[in-house]
């Protein structure tokens, strides 16, 4: 079916009505001083509120002039880099600790960390013919619409629902943290067996594996990997727990807590802004320009067909024509993001063993010449790097992870911070979040009807 078969005329010229009508002149944000985006001209963040959850380091204060420095991310106060490095030398895996971390402030030691592993192992079960009924049910071709759909509809299996004190919101945290992963594959085994035609299998997972451990188990009919590979898998997730109450989805999870709705509806939101490409669906787009980078580059060593393809991707010549290198700079981040700093550390040991590193000289190849030739070309307020887009789509396409899994992983790695972040907003008990619009539609006196 054609998508302009069901865009009627009548259609088409209503749009245009509401087009011709709704164009507001550029030049009146400046005189109204508007921050569109709720950013400055220098994509600084508007200042909205208060969180104890994380924070974001990228810039530094010398002799009262802000400088940019290298990019820090710090969770409850501690930087992530030292998080990540301590339970790699102690030989665990992280994101459980780090969801521990992200709702409680404090790291746990080694019988709260049991604990709670123990808790989320409990919850991570589905209700009693879920699959079938729900997630069986019309599958849609996007994860995150039925990743979205599967979390409204378990409002109607709770039947505290609408109970927002802290412990039932915690309650649920639990459950959603639990069983995202499920939600997510086996939205996407069910959309392989009747869009594909492949073997449907719903693997159970195993309460003695992690939470990396069992996505690659319940996805692979073959149930096994690596240790290398669920390694940097859990080193993904812990890296895109949480960053700061500023990014769309967590801003999202506020706005919507801030009115008192319930938890089903607050995450099924924060999913929603995830979705978008600009936000959670940006690590594809860097696949798929490298794809078509491979095919049009016939020698991926030679730095001047690198550099001539990265200008053509800016002149909108190739690939998506969007004028955009994707996976190269930051809203937030200047001189360097510390989340792709980490994660290239684990990628060049996962490209040894796929046989891959053709593929990781290239990337870090665009990642050498890409801040030059932007800095070139655009008018930038700060520096422009690697953000964690830039080599976490390549890390899932070396796990075989399927592309229509990459933004569900985001979520299945952020709901412990939305968790974290909509308990907080209970808990300060804030004001309903309502900024201001100007409006700027000149007064009219009504018409009647037969005089129009």
């Amino acid at each position: 079916m054609n998508l302009y078969s069901q865009i009627t005329p009548e259609i088409l010229e209503l749009s245009a009505l509401f087009e011709s009508n709704c164009k507001i002149d550029p030049a009146l944000y400046d005189k109204y001083d508007v921050k569109r985006g709720l950013r400055d001209l220098n994509g600084k963040g508007v200042l909205t509120g208060l969180t104890a959850i994380s924070d974001i380091v990228s810039s530094k204060i010398i002799d009262g002039e802000e400088h940019p420095c290298e990019g820090k991310l710090y969770y409850r106060g501690i930087d992530v880099e030292q998080i990540i490095d301590g339970f790699i030398n102690g030989d665990r895996f992280g994101y459980e600790e780090v969801a521990y971390l992200l709702l409680f402030g404090n790291l746990p030691n080694a019988v709260q960390l049991d604990n709670f592993t123990e808790i989320l192992a409990k919850y991570r079960s589905l209700p009693t013919s879920f699959v079938r009924d729900i997630i069986m049910k019309a599958p849609s071709k996007d994860m995150m619409n039925t990743l979205a759909r599967s979390v409204l509809t378990m409002y109607s299996y709770d039947d505290f629902a609408d109970d927002t004190t802290l412990p039932n919101v915690l309650r649920q945290s639990f459950q959603l943290i639990a069983l995202f992963p499920l939600l997510s594959v086996y939205g996407y085994q069910v959309y392989c067996h009747y869009h594909d035609k492949q073997s449907l299998f719903i693997h159970p997972p195993q309460p003695e594996l992690s939470t990396a451990e069992n996505i690659l188990y319940i996805l692979r009919p073959d149930h096994k990997y690596s240790p290398l590979e669920a390694r940097i898998l859990d080193v993904a997730l812990v890296l895109h727990a949480e960053h700061g109450g500023g990014n769309n989805s967590t801003f999202t999870t506020h706005v919507v807590t801030s009115s008192g709705t319930d938890t089903y509806s607050a995450i099924t939101a924060a999913l929603g802004s995830l979705k978008g490409p600009k936000h959670g669906g940006a690590n594809i787009k860097v696949v798929q320009m490298f794809e078509d980078m491979k095919e049009k580059i016939s020698d991926w060593t030679d730095e001047d067909s690198v550099a001539d393809y990265l200008n053509r991707l800016l002149n909108k010549e190739v690939f998506d024509r969007s004028g955009l290198i994707y996976g190269m700079g930051h809203a937030v981040y200047s001189l360097s993001d510390p989340r792709a700093n980490m994660l290239k550390r684990f990628v060049e040991s996962l490209s040894r063993e796929k046989n891959r590193m053709d593929e990781f000289n290239l990337y870090s190849l665009v990642e050498k010449l890409a801040p030059d030739i932007i800095g070139k070309r655009r008018k930038i307020y700060k520096g422009v790097s690697a953000n964690i887009d830039f080599y976490s789509g390549f890390v899932y396409n070396m796990l075989d992870l399927p592309l229509q899994l990459y933004t569900p992983l985001f979520a299945i790695a952020r709901i412990s911070g939305w968790a974290a972040h909509r308990m907080e907003e209970i808990a300060n008990a804030g004001k309903i979040i309502r900024p201001a619009y100007k409006a700027i539609s000149e007064y009219k006196e009504y018409i009647p009807l037969e005089k129009r």
